[in-house]
């Protein structure tokens, strides 16, 4: 397409001591901004590309951290829950403590009266650092999911742990398939769930996680 020069000439009048006279030139391209707008886009896409991946490798790096700064495996934070708050656990999870940075497992136990317990234990020593009451409105299904099950959280961390080591344990009382979910990391760092049957405590992948990271990584791709 055409390019179109256009130059304007501006004349100042004279000042003391001698006249300036100034001329502006000014190249047009129909195809500029549009052009110009593309690759802002492409950036913007690449730089986001760039973040999330890097998101992705702090996260990574995160969890790798949490895993490598407890000595306290499931089985043995949810035993020493169990000792500080007798019930039922209904998971057991290695996360951050509230705001800080400092991890614990946060293990979540039923007790006999239906009251919910968020207990607290030091991954480093297996000491219980804390206990609060929670409210949960789904105690009937855990009761009624719970009732045929000879499989227990702890037996599920422990048959879990031959897959890697676990990073939390929980029940699934919601669809079809009730049962026990684990989360597990390799020592390279590999991340994968897992199914524990209620009953015979049978460790199976979960088969419905790898379809969504199958469906995410098409995403992805288009």
């Amino acid at each position: 397409m055409k390019r179109n020069i256009v130059i304007a000439a501006v004349t100042a009048a004279a000042l003391i001591g001698g006249g300036t006279a100034t001329a502006l030139a000014t190249t047009g391209d129909d195809q500029g901004p549009a052009r110009q707008a593309a690759n802002t886009k492409l950036s913007d896409d690449g730089n986001r590309d760039d973040q999330d991946d890097r998101n992705d490798r702090n996260d990574r790096d995160d969890d790798a951290a949490k895993v490598s700064a407890s000595d306290v495996t499931a089985p043995e934070a949810i035993a020493s829950a169990l000792k500080h708050t007798s019930g039922t656990v209904v998971s057991a999870e290695l996360d951050d403590e509230d705001d800080s940075d400092k991890v614990v497992w946060k293990v979540d136990v039923l007790s006999g009266d239906n009251t919910w317990h968020s207990v607290s234990v030091d991954p480093s020593s297996g000491k219980v650092l804390g206990s609060q009451t929670d409210d949960e409105d789904d105690t009937a299904q855990v009761r009624a999911t719970l009732k045929g099950s000879s499989v227990t959280a702890e037996e599920a961390a422990k048959a879990a742990a031959g897959k890697g080591v676990v990073t939390s344990v929980g029940l699934d009382e919601d669809g079809k398939d009730k049962s026990w979910e684990a989360e597990t990391r390799t020592s390279a760092g590999a991340e994968q769930d897992w199914k524990i049957d209620l009953a015979s405590g049978k460790v199976t992948a979960d088969r419905s996680d790898a379809q969504d990271d199958d469906a995410d990584d098409a995403d992805d791709q288009d």
